[in-house]
């Protein structure tokens, strides 16, 4: 739709200009830094930042109302800069031209409800927002869009014209970075560390068909993660793991779209996701916070997040119940089938604790839980959604996992409704699929297959059939029609078919 069939009073907001101005902030010193170079921690007591709009007092002048009439009317506007993420630009990074913003088709992933036999095995109604239909298949391309949109500005700006990027990764970090680095590869070139033998052949295969260098070490995430903030802190080198504070913008839009998706109405909604490197939680509850101050949401949705047994720090910080008393430490963690959330020591942390108390605080009420959920259970509950029509990755199958827990606990109400977040397609995770169906994990992990949810091929052998064709070797005449029936015959029998 061209923006000439706009209403006249909403035409002036549709294609907006650079007017914001960001500072990094501290979370520990609360100083403020300008954007006009990478920071990923403070310079003065080393904390991590997040990404403040000095001017935001513009936004919530504007109004909830125009702003939702904004959003609607840009979701029918072909302009490849505002079709992704960047469609609440406003509300992310208002300091980006629109000509630097990188669009890969990122974004507006959509929501599938559940059919009826999930949501009774839930116990309540639920949706799948499903963010391995993203580029790269995961939930990382948001803030990578945001990130390598902002650096390509600056890169513009600063005429640099070589710059290293690197991340440490499960998997879909690295997929993902690679992907938009290749993309503006006229200055950036990618180099990603993956723990060795922890990571999916299917999630490997993306950076290295992106052409970044692709650097194995021993070890599990936590130690790629230090080896890179050290390699950040004594070189220069863009980092884009989640403590650059431009990815967690970019994965506010997960909250945007959601309740764009709702008509704005989220109030009665519980959204679940693992919780990882806590960037991801942190973006959300980030997201929904600005459209709540602005007006554009009135209620704020529950906010669940969820953690295995075998990596479970901010769970455990949680359990202490007073909040003067809590304190974090990281865990060593297990091998977990959820990969990506295989994190003892999550580098968002400071955002959670701080996001966490002024949603509640905003909220009026307490509306941030984790829950805890075994390896089995996640599994599980993978397998069963994708025999629902979904295509849920084991993080997917933590999210349904964590939903179920959190039904049984009484934190969901019973017209409350769910909102999981399958962070990547299952096809990244078909080696665990694999395993389940063949009874083929390590006792470590602590997964057996139930009986009722295993599946293999059927080697189809009629008895009286004699020849078979083969690859270069076509049958023919009789013989083709010896195979046929016979072959149609066995299996009718198998399938329990009925004859007309």
């Amino acid at each position: 739709m061209k923006i000439e069939q706009f209403p006249e009073q909403i035409r002036p907001y549709i294609i907006p200009e650079p007017t914001g101005r960001m500072t990094y902030t501290c979370l520990g010193c609360n100083k403020s830094f300008g954007i006009d170079r990478l920071l990923y921690t403070c310079p003065h007591c080393g904390s991590v930042l997040l990404l403040k709009n000095e001017n935001i007092d513009d936004i919530h002048r504007l109004g909830g109302k125009t702003w939702r009439s904004i959003f609607d009317h840009r979701r029918m506007l072909n302009q490849n800069a505002l079709k992704g993420v960047f469609r609440y630009y406003e509300f992310m990074a208002p300091v980006i031209p629109l000509e630097r913003i990188i669009y890969l088709g990122e974004g507006h992933t959509p929501l599938v409800e559940a059919n009826s036999r999930l949501r009774d095995l839930a116990g309540r109604d639920f949706y799948f927002k499903n963010d391995g239909l993203n580029p790269s298949a995961s939930f990382k391309d948001r803030g990578m869009a945001c990130a390598l949109s902002y650096i390509n500005a600056l890169a513009k700006e600063k005429g640099i014209s070589k710059l290293p990027a690197i991340c440490a990764s499960t998997g879909d970090t690295s997929a993902s970075a690679a992907l938009y680095a290749s993309y503006l590869g006229d200055f950036i070139t990618s180099a990603v560390l993956l723990p060795k033998g922890k990571v999916t052949p299917q999630q490997l295969s993306q950076p290295l068909g992106s052409g970044a260098d692709v650097l194995e070490i021993q070890g599990v995430f936590d130690d790629c993660m230090k080896v890179v903030e050290s390699l950040a802190e004594d070189y220069h080198v863009a980092l884009l793991n989640s403590k650059n504070s431009w990815r967690i913008l970019g994965q506010e839009s997960f909250s945007f779209e959601i309740a764009q998706d709702f008509d704005y109405e989220v109030g009665d909604k519980v959204v679940v996701l693992p919780i990882g490197n806590a960037g991801n939680i942190s973006a959300v509850m980030s997201g929904f916070l600005k459209f709540h101050e602005a007006g554009v949401i009135g209620d704020l949705p529950k906010i669940i997040g969820v953690q295995s047994e075998h990596a479970d720090p901010v769970f455990r910080y949680y359990l202490e119940k007073n909040p003067e008393h809590r304190r974090f430490s990281p865990v060593a963690v297990q091998p977990s089938v959820a990969q990506a959330a295989m994190i003892g020591n999550p580098v968002s942390m400071p955002r959670v604790i701080e996001l966490a108390t002024a949603y509640d605080r905003a909220a009026g009420t307490k509306k941030i839980f984790i829950v805890q959920v075994k390896e089995q259970e996640i599994m599980d509950a993978m397998i069963v959604a994708n025999r629902n029509g979904n295509i849920a990755c084991t993080q997917g199958g933590e999210s349904l996992a964590g939903f179920q827990r959190a039904v049984e606990q009484n934190l969901v109400g019973p017209q409350e409704v769910g909102v999981l977040d399958s962070t990547a397609h299952v096809l990244k995770f078909a080696v665990f699929q694999e395993m389940y169906f063949n009874d083929g994990f390590p006792p470590e992990f602590d997964v057996k297959p139930r009986p009722e949810l295993k599946n293999a091929p059927t080697d189809v052998r009629p008895p009286k059939l004699q020849v078979y064709p083969s690859p270069g070797k076509p049958l023919s005449g009789d013989d083709m029609k010896v195979f046929v029936r016979e072959m149609a015959a066995e299996i009718a029998e198998k399938l329990g078919l009925e004859k007309r």
